[in-house]
């Protein structure tokens, strides 16, 4: 079975992160609530700890991987972003979004789409998250917690450890999150596109 570890949503506990990040360092496999419903997150790189959220959200290799970040600075070694991009991307983080950008050559092949070669990249508005990867020092590689089957994303920690927490390393218990997914803007072009219609504004980008 899974740790479950309970962290205050606004003012997270470092002892408590550190040994989330801890855990993630070694490979494990983490669910972590953010700003739009529970993710699963994993090392950068993780081959095995990729695969095993490939299985749990049965996914296949066109499914786009999502790099979390701390703040701006980190997505430029990982995507490519010019100048309008970046204008975009300041304004619009952190929040309930997901930018879908093409990747650099610092961005593991494991997560990339195997044709596009892009990945997606937000900086959640969730202290918990945000607390996770400044600690790691380095965005966490994530998808949002949706269980095969279902259409939104899980929002109860409870209710995660239930369902698989075998197959998990830690389960934060954040408290609870918002249903709605986060909205996913594709950036490697301009205008933008809006690929889907979640919890962040689409006005901005159409």
């Amino acid at each position: 079975m899974s740790d479950f570890v309970e962290i205050h949503p606004e003012s997270p506990q470092q002892r408590l992160i550190d040994q989330v990040v801890e855990r993630v360092r070694k490979g494990g496999v983490i669910a972590y609530p953010t700003d739009s419903g529970y993710a699963l997150g994993c090392s950068l790189g993780e081959k095995k700890a990729v695969e095993s959220i490939k299985r749990l959200r049965q996914l296949d290799d066109k499914h786009n991987f999502t790099l979390v970040c701390a703040d701006l600075s980190e997505i430029s070694t990982y995507a490519k972003v010019d100048n309008a991009v970046f204008r975009l991307l300041k304004a619009h983080t952190p929040g309930p979004y997901t930018f879908i950008l093409a990747a650099t050559s610092e961005v593991p092949r494991l997560l990339l789409h195997p044709k596009r070669r892009s990945i997606g990249v937000r900086v959640p508005n969730s202290p918990i998250a945000r607390a996770i990867v400044d600690t790691l020092g380095m965005p966490l590689m994530s998808v949002t917690l949706i269980a095969p089957d279902d259409e939104y994303p899980m929002t109860d920690a409870e209710d995660i450890r239930d369902r698989f927490g075998h197959q998990l390393d830690i389960i934060i218990d954040g408290g609870a999150c918002s249903l709605e997914p986060t909205t996913v803007v594709d950036l490697r072009e301009l205008p933008p596109q809006v690929l889907r219609e979640g919890r962040g504004d689409t006005a901005p980008f159409e």
